[in-house]
């Protein structure tokens, strides 16, 4: 499998099981109706293990641009893949969105809470402050991008040719991983910690026939796109020094 298509593949799983189960914890008369944040960061834990187990043998499972753009900063990756990447990311985070929609069609509909359905598209800020709310996006992904590289046992020689990331041998701690920052740190934002995860849900949301979708929030949009590729950027630099 090519490497941008398996990273499109497993960030579209990504976002249909991770989105998927916002939906079904915040949509009207679904099973999971009501059933709270640990089911949220749970199922967010195990859509990430589903992605990477899928796409890590043949990319490395990024799924995240904020992890390429570390990835490349550290020299573990070579730069001239990077638009690839993050193009593959957004467009699988976007088909996966709207496989979700197709999926709770009937819910959305029995849904008229315009904020809800969007926050089965994309994230919003418990308390709308854009300077802590990009503050918390840069924290929750240092710790994801830094642990990451330690995961991956990256060695940042600048000689690899394999492409190191979320490969399949860290899925199942790099599900914890997000499990703990979603339950630790999410609280704020609902932990976005990856710019395709919000963007590509975010589009998919402005663009379908939603009735009761009201606004996509754009005044919103660059907080989970710029703190994110911030963090990643940061965590590492940090990994480089140390």
């Amino acid at each position: 499998m090519n490497a941008a298509v398996a990273e499109f593949l497993g960030t579209f799983l990504l976002i249909l099981l991770g989105n998927g189960v916002v939906a079904n914890v915040l949509l009207n008369k679904t099973k999971g109706f009501d059933s709270g944040w640990l089911v949220i960061t749970t199922g967010w834990g195990l859509a990430v293990f589903t992605g990477v187990v899928v796409a890590g043998p043949y990319s490395g499972a990024h799924l995240n641009p904020a992890v390429t753009l570390g990835l490349a900063i550290a020299q573990e990756f070579a730069w001239q893949d990077v638009p690839s990447f993050m193009i593959a990311q957004l467009a699988g985070a976007f088909l996966g969105a709207t496989m979700v929609w197709i999926l709770y069609m009937d819910h959305y509909k029995a849904t008229d809470d315009s904020s809800k359905v969007l926050a089965t598209f994309s994230t919003s800020p418990a308390i709308n402050n854009p300077r802590n709310n990009v503050i918390s996006e840069i924290i929750g992904t240092f710790v994801l991008v830094l642990v990451v590289f330690y995961i991956s046992g990256a060695e940042l020689l600048g000689t690899s040719t394999t492409p190191i990331g979320l490969g399949s041998v860290g899925a199942l701690p790099v599900a914890f991983l997000v499990w703990c920052i979603g339950l630790g740190l999410g609280g704020p934002t609902g932990y976005a910690i990856n710019p395709a995860r919000d963007l590509g849900p975010r589009l998919a949301h402005w663009v379908l026939p939603i009735s009761t979708k009201g606004t996509s929030d754009w005044s919103y949009a660059w907080v989970p796109v710029i703190g994110p590729l911030c963090g990643g950027a940061l965590a590492a630099l940090l990994y480089i020094i140390l």
